[in-house]
């Protein structure tokens, strides 16, 4: 069967495929593989100590969207430019309660595996499913310049 192209891709299957790999240049060559902004950002925040989320960290309460993958949901690699509403210094001026509303609309309206990504990514736990490292993500973009986001 062929293989889908990236854009149409849920980042929960390219984290799992980079997660699966066996050794780390396997991994490295994933990541470069299906490399997109999407990805990178999302990276970037769980694996950025100086990213700040702007959301409260733990279980968020939305409804999960079980529609069967490539229908009746968004996919982050769509979504992800909205992310900045929920990290420090990307949409400050944003009312709490209605940043976590939007948030939580977000969450419902991805597909379930994608909607359990960003929660980890919000929570910097994405390390704790997926076999992927800091250094990997380092070795694969070192365009990547860690720190000095969120005015931390």
């Amino acid at each position: 069967m062929a293989e889908l192209p990236v854009e149409k891709m849920l980042l929960s299957e390219v984290f799992q495929k980079v997660s699966n790999a066996k050794t780390k240049k396997e991994k490295i060559a994933l990541l470069k593989k299906y490399s997109t902004p999407a990805l990178r950002a999302l990276l970037i925040w769980n694996y950025d100590e100086s990213v700040v989320s702007m959301v409260p960290k733990g279980e968020v309460p939305y409804r999960k969207n079980d529609s069967p993958p490539g229908t009746d949901h968004t996919m982050l690699f769509h979504e992800y430019k909205k992310l900045y509403h929920y990290v420090k210094g990307g949409n400050d001026g944003l009312n709490k309660i209605k940043r976590e509303q939007m948030f939580v609309q977000l969450l419902e309206a991805l597909q379930e595996d994608e909607a359990q990504v960003l929660c980890m990514v919000k929570d910097k736990t994405l390390g704790k499913r997926y076999k992927i490292t800091k250094a990997c993500i380092s070795e694969a973009f070192p365009e990547i310049e860690w720190g000095n986001r969120s005015g931390k």
